[in-house]
């Protein structure tokens, strides 16, 4: 039996259906940071792989609730790795500090920037120490019909604005969900011990998120100018990397992977609108 936690985000909704027999958790049916709890469910109910979609993920907010941060992205991957045994885990790419000028490989040395950051890259670690089995997944810039995303929000203010100023100076890939999800569903079956490590997946292609936003407006017909402005003139407590493209070879080598590119998505993705 497959444990999905985190199931009301972007990845897990879009994994409900997909694999609709698995059972799938948020907080208040389990909490991941109690040890004892999830070790009773995983028992109780049979689980054989766990897919964790669950983490704290307000980026900006973890600056100043790091101990929580901590026990939902570090001490919840640890319950459920080693309980499970096997586990796909979702981590992200703020793990490196976006000073590279080459798309991040899985085996490069990580340096994480923000709170955030430091305990996705602790939450990879646990899971890889204490699970039989585990494909840790870093992806970026994640969005669906789903939930609260960048599409929806820039959706939603170039309905209501004649000119948005987007930051042009942050460099990675839009990744929708469903394509995400449907890599999950093929790594499954080909999970084990000696293909356990860390991978990388986003959509194909290179974007700012004014590149991003544009397309936005422009396939939803808005509108609603974007201005590119620079990281400085907007500033947030958490710094963010500012170059985050992934290498994403060792995916689509090991488990025959074919990724679109992130236009493509955005397409089929506001369909769904």
């Amino acid at each position: 039996m497959y444990l999905v936690t985190g199931c009301n985000g972007q990845l897990g909704t879009e994994l409900r259906r997909l694999i609709p027999d698995a059972i799938f958790t948020d907080r208040d049916e389990l909490d991941i940071t109690d040890a004892a709890a999830v070790e009773q469910f995983v028992r109780d109910h049979n689980i054989d792989l766990v897919i964790n979609c669950a983490a704290y993920t307000a980026v900006d907010r973890a600056e100043g609730d790091a101990d929580l941060a901590e026990k939902i992205n570090v001490d919840g991957p640890r319950n459920l790795a080693a309980s499970a045994g096997k586990m796909i885990h979702i981590s992200t790419d703020y793990v490196f500090d976006g000073t590279a000028h080459t798309p991040y490989t899985p085996d490069d040395e990580t340096n994480p920037v923000s709170v955030y950051g430091r305990t996705k890259r602790a939450g990879e670690i646990a899971v890889l120490d204490n699970a039989k089995c585990a494909v840790v997944i870093r992806t970026a810039w994640l969005y669906s019909a789903y939930g609260n995303n960048f599409v929806k929000t820039m959706r939603k203010l170039g309905a209501e604005k004649e000119s948005l100023g987007v930051v042009c100076d942050q460099i990675g890939t839009p990744t929708w969900a469903a394509d995400l999800a449907a890599a999950i569903v093929q790594i499954i079956p080909q999970m084990n011990a000696q293909n356990s490590g860390i991978y990388h997946f986003t959509d194909e292609g290179v974007a700012s998120w004014y590149d991003f936003a544009t397309a936005i407006m422009e396939l939803s017909n808005l509108g609603c100018q974007v201005r590119p402005i620079m990281t400085s003139e907007y500033p947030t407590p958490a710094a963010r990397p500012a170059y985050s493209i992934l290498d994403k070879n060792k995916i689509k080598k090991t488990f025959g992977i074919d990724i679109p590119h992130w236009k493509r998505s955005l397409e089929q993705c506001l369909k769904q609108f």
